[in-house]
């Protein structure tokens, strides 16, 4: 196992620094906000390079999946955190692997961050979910629930 002990003090000092990602971005068919990609590096790039952390990611597809490999480097030691995601296509073109490949960027650099995003759409909008949004039941679990 690589030593990585300079990269995981740099990311506990820069995870001390995370807000809240907040949803700024709306998605006008769904009539719902979202934290966009990149919304998400804006706020997170400034503090990792701050600590002399590189967030790189590179897109990665086969049988019908598509994602991403993240890597955390630190720049001083050149140690490196890596993690891959990959999620089954559901739109078989360009225009849904792109989306796709948005959403799994997104979604690594949240999980590999151990970010907070205020809210989460539990992938309705990259499964292609058209369910639209309900009212509110008034049973909790359920309403924590955003139908896109």
């Amino acid at each position: 196992m690589t030593e990585t002990k300079k990269l995981y003090t740099a990311l506990f000092e820069a995870q001390k620094e995370f807000p809240v990602i907040k949803k700024a971005d709306s998605n006008p068919f769904f009539k719902s906000k979202y934290a966009g990609l990149p919304s998400v590096l804006e706020v997170v790039l400034p503090i990792l390079h701050k600590h002399g952390i590189i967030l790189s990611q590179s897109p990665e597809s086969a049988d019908g999946r598509i994602g991403v490999t993240t890597d955390l480097i630190h720049a001083e030691s050149g140690e490196v955190k890596t993690s891959s995601f990959t999620m089954p296509l559901s739109k078989n073109d360009p225009q849904g692997a792109g989306s796709a490949l948005t959403y799994a960027r997104r979604y690594a650099i949240v999980s590999i961050l151990g970010l907070n995003v205020d809210e989460d759409d539990d992938a309705n909008s990259a499964s292609g979910n058209v369910t639209p949004k309900v009212a509110k039941s008034g049973n909790k679990d359920l309403d924590d629930i955003d139908f896109e």
